[in-house]
């Protein structure tokens, strides 16, 4: 599964790297949303990326999430996942909540956290090469 993020976010790339250091690109790779040549290939624009980080299935690219359900899907996938995704959504409220912090921290996150002078190029990058020609 490939996970696309914003690499220039000082809380996404944090998150990235949490991720790399507990599944170390066994089931997740990773592409920053600046990377337009790999986007290219699903048809996923900048703007589209602005909407919050995605998930997809590089082998079947109409399987993807985006925002909090991406997040929710991550999870869900980690081992023991699926225990606290299944109570997250089942809390009367708490998806609705969730929902709304996210929109908040997406449309903020360089405000809040901060922006990095440098994209952050994963350790696992995704296990194909972007078509030059893109």
């Amino acid at each position: 599964m490939l996970i696309i993020f914003d690499g220039n976010c000082n809380l996404c790339v944090t998150l990235v790297k949490l991720l790399e250091s507990l599944d170390h690109g066994d089931r997740f790779r990773y592409v920053p949303m600046q990377d337009e040549r790999v986007l290219s290939q699903f048809e996923i624009t900048p703007q589209g990326c602005e909407l919050g980080m995605i998930l997809l299935n590089p082998d079947n690219p109409q399987e993807r999430w985006q925002g909090t359900a991406a997040a929710e899907e991550i999870g869900r996938r980690l081992p023991a996942g699926e225990v606290f995704v299944a109570a997250y959504r089942n809390l009367p409220g708490l998806k609705n909540l969730g929902d709304g912090i996210y929109d908040q921290v997406r449309d903020n996150r360089y405000d809040w956290f901060g922006r990095r002078d440098r994209t952050y190029v994963s350790q696992y990058p995704p296990d194909f090469q972007a078509d030059a020609a893109q």
